[in-house]
């Protein structure tokens, strides 16, 4: 990193960290609040991981479906861990953002009679998903707010740009440093960074999922919570060069895809919650000795998912013709950095939107594209708690401060040997053995994540224990949250400055 110049270079109203869903959501906001944003994306905009989210956003609009029915399964598919105030939150604001993305120019799928279209997916009783362009919804969306703020004069965009650490001042997030020596001064910031799939050796995420906002946050004090709860998608393409961990949308299965083993029956509820699944074709291909089962679409109308079966065409696979080998593959970080309704950290003046946040919603297994439905709720909800706070005095940073903000360590990055060994010893099922190795993982986050496995002792949704193969009871409602001290270096986390705690939200 070139040595900073131990002087602020921008000051805005929000800092922005991630160009995402969430993010570019949050700037726009603010931007039509008449608020400065500066947002700092590592990749060019339109090329995130929600680039490549093939779900849709789930939100109560049928005249069959309601709020009350929307809550019902999302807290079902959350095996007793939703926080129920954010999901009365989510459930209640959905359709409003819905209809606000269309007002911003996001086309969505249509019916017959001009409607939205809405799809069927895993968890859901009724048809409640809006997609774009069948599975690439991700990327409409993406692109139609990349050209919106790239075109927004109160939004100056640092394309290329990797936030370094996080920058804590008078007990509060009062900007960042960049890794190429900017230091952002803002009135508060925001994290719609991402979550941390990309850190197991087999994923549908993007390489950049690293978890390097969960780490930012928990260096300057903010609390960590969920971190054991990792959702693996169950239809991920496998042993195919170029294409392992690509995801298939559950939504072909709401259309009528079914799964099969190797002896070719059917051998689960494909439309049953994302852990139920994952679960029941992990067994079978324990029980089997192959490394796939079979999803078979042929009876799905390939024009209503064109880039997915654009995409195994170019693998050198027909879904049209053949069955697609798949496996559960590491996919959603429930976990993160912890929030409060409006996406406030723990720590005054960050906030954390998307995956990287926590706020209890998805609770242990999150329900099918709720989270692009998370993206836009709790965003707005963000930008609009931190523009009605009282501005913050705006000091000038003292040498001191700015020196140990350049000397603050930058997130680690997960290499080939952590991510073995988080899928062999934190995968789909775990055992104390497994996790007892992960403590001495060099990656601060791997540690992390085994303290919080190893103090959850019960399986329940996405965290299944071998040792530990019943639900407890007494846990329902209770999160394990990490805590953590200021300035504590990424190499302290779970060393003499980690807490872990069990707290009950509501």
């Amino acid at each position: 990193m070139p040595a900073p110049s131990l002087a602020v270079s921008r000051e805005t109203d929000i800092a922005v960290v991630g160009a995402g869903a969430a993010g570019l959501y949050a700037a726009l906001c603010a931007a039509r609040e008449h608020a400065s944003v500066v947002l700092v994306s590592a990749t060019p905009l339109a090329q995130t991981a929600s680039y490549w989210a093939q779900g849709g956003l789930a939100a109560a609009l049928a005249p069959d479906d309601s709020a009350e029915l929307h809550l019902r399964d999302t807290e079902l598919a959350g095996r007793g861990l939703v926080r129920r105030s954010a999901a009365e939150i989510l459930v209640a604001d959905a359709p409003d953002c819905v209809r606000d993305l269309q007002a911003l120019g996001v086309r969505f799928d249509a019916d017959s009679s001009g409607g939205l279209a809405l799809g069927l997916e895993g968890g859901h009783s009724v048809r409640r998903v809006v997609h774009a362009g069948g599975s690439a919804t991700g990327r409409r969306v993406v692109r139609q707010l990349s050209a919106l703020v790239a075109a927004e004069p109160r939004i100056a965009v640092l394309e290329g740009a990797r936030a370094r650490a996080l920058w804590r001042s008078h007990e509060r997030c009062a900007g960042l440093i960049c890794d190429d020596g900017q230091i952002i001064a803002a009135g508060a910031v925001v994290l719609g960074t991402g979550g941390a799939a990309a850190m197991w050796a087999r994923t549908t995420n993007p390489p950049g999922s690293q978890g390097v906002g969960l780490l930012l946050a928990h260096q300057v004090g903010a609390d960590l919570a969920d971190l054991e709860l990792l959702q693996f998608h169950p239809t991920a393409v496998i042993g195919i060069a170029g294409r392992e961990g690509f995801l298939v949308t559950e939504a072909i299965r709401g259309e009528g895809a079914t799964l099969h083993d190797s002896a070719g029956e059917r051998f689960v509820d494909e439309l049953a919650p994302r852990d139920e699944v994952s679960r029941a074709i992990q067994a079978r291909l324990l029980q089997s000795g192959e490394q796939s089962v079979g999803l078979d679409m042929r009876a799905v109308d390939p024009a209503h998912f064109p880039n997915v079966v654009s995409a195994l065409r170019d693998a050198g696979l027909d879904p049209t013709r053949e069955l697609i080998p798949v496996a559960p593959a590491a996919h959603y970080t429930m976990g993160g950095i912890v929030a409060d309704l409006h996406s406030q950290s723990t720590l005054p003046g960050l906030y954390a939107v998307g995956e990287s946040s926590c706020t209890g919603l998805h609770g242990a297994n999150r329900l099918a594209s709720n989270s692009l439905s998370e993206c836009f709720v709790f965003a707005r909800r963000a930008v609009a708690h931190a523009l009605a706070e009282p501005a913050p005095a705006r000091q000038a940073p003292s040498i001191t401060e700015l020196q140990q903000l350049s000397e603050l360590p930058a997130p680690p990055i997960g290499n080939a040997a952590t991510r073995d060994a988080l899928w062999r010893d934190a995968g789909i099922v775990r055992s104390a053995d497994g996790l007892q190795r992960l403590l001495d993982n060099p990656h601060p986050l791997v540690r992390a994540i085994a303290r919080c496995a190893l103090t959850r002792t019960e399986s329940r949704g996405a965290h299944q224990r071998s040792d530990h193969p019943q639900r407890d009871p007494s846990l329902d409602g209770r999160h394990v949250v990490v805590h953590n001290g200021p300035h504590a270096g990424a190499e302290e986390l779970l060393t003499s400055a980690e807490q872990i705690d069990w707290q009950a939200w509501t």
